[in-house]
């Protein structure tokens, strides 16, 4: 199913990744920034270059994204599990390569919720029997 552009969605923690796949030569643009300069750290390019590589379609695609929400590596969670999604629908033949990677499935932990009474999610005030 390839058509001229691909829209896909990624989620992690409360980062959302809307991600926009043309074919092109390899340029990936984050909130009109440079990967390089929204992403310092080369861990994280890496970490969301893994459905790129998985698949081999380096310089295959024009990637442009709208990022919001979370810090960093929740937004670079976002942005790998979005860019899976959008490759997939640009080529059903690769899903067998993306699921057996664990690139497909979004990451569903989040932060727990603090419970009332107490000073954190788990954290609990010092027990006193007198």
């Amino acid at each position: 199913m390839s058509t001229e552009e691909i829209w896909a969605t990624g989620r992690r923690k409360s980062a959302i990744a809307r991600v926009k796949l043309t074919k092109g030569s390899g340029v990936i643009t984050i909130n009109k920034q440079k990967l390089e300069e929204y992403f310092p750290q080369e861990q994280l390019r890496n970490y969301l270059a893994q459905p790129i590589t998985a698949t081999g379609t380096e310089g295959q695609f024009d990637i442009f994204v709208n990022l919001h929400g979370g810090g960093k590596v929740g937004q670079a969670g976002a942005l790998r599990h979005g860019i899976s999604r959008a490759i997939l629908a640009y080529d059903e033949d690769v899903r067998s390569v993306l699921k057996q990677s664990g690139l497909l499935t979004r990451d569903a932990r989040v932060k727990e919720r603090q419970k009332p009474g107490q000073p954190g999610a788990r954290k609990r005030f010092q027990f006193s029997k007198r």
